[in-house]
């Protein structure tokens, strides 16, 4: 779920911090810029793990900040497809289950990758699996809040640098806007034995 990644970046620090320990306070430059970012084709950045080298510091004339480039592993949330994650059912809508691992809360899982028969409750808005016993069918609901086991079986990444809107968008009004789309987001299953609520897979 979790991964080191290599990186580097040039850090910018104000010359009164100097008289800190260099690498606290590049440190502390470093999580202020990625944690709970998302890296484009990487994923989401969780915290600094080390500082392996740290360049030459420059100051350019003029200027009230020391730069230096730093090399440093970074722990990267990147679950790998296939991986079985526990997160909560945030919510439920007629594109699926909605699930949140506390930190990360962009994971869908979609009606197809549902146990199946599944249907949804319009009224209560959950996802239902029609489970089938000899004595006849029992309605097993997805309820939000309750522990979910599913496989991740997909992935996207979207950029998000800004682009100039054209003609035809600017005439656009605000509520034809498509939805923002998350910058990372997961696919998940429950349709193999094992997954989905605990419970349903617990004898009495």
């Amino acid at each position: 779920m979790f991964i080191l990644v290599e990186m580097a970046d040039t850090v910018g620090i104000p010359l009164w911090q100097l008289e800190r320990k260099l690498n606290n306070s590049i440190a502390e430059e470093l999580n202020k810029k990625l944690t709970n970012k998302v890296v484009y084709n990487v994923g989401l950045c969780i915290c600094l793990f080390a500082i392996t080298k740290l360049e030459d510091a420059y100051v350019s004339p003029g200027d009230d900040m020391s730069h230096t480039k730093v090399h440093f592993p970074y722990v990267v949330f990147h679950p790998f497809l296939d991986e079985i994650l526990i997160g909560k059912i945030k919510g439920c809508s007629p594109e699926g289950v909605h699930v949140s691992l506390g930190f990360f809360d962009d994971i869908l899982i979609p009606p197809e990758s549902l146990q199946q028969p599944a249907k949804f409750d319009d009224a209560e808005q959950v996802w239902v699996w029609e489970y089938e016993t000899e004595e006849g069918a029992h309605d097993l609901y997805m309820d939000t809040g309750e522990e979910i086991h599913f496989q991740v079986v997909d992935q996207s990444f979207v950029g998000t640098s800004p682009t100039g809107p054209s003609s035809a968008e600017a005439t656009t009004s605000r509520e034809e806007l498509p939805k923002k789309e998350a910058p990372y987001a997961l696919v998940g299953s429950i349709s193999e034995p094992g997954l989905g609520h605990l419970s349903w897979w617990t004898s009495s």
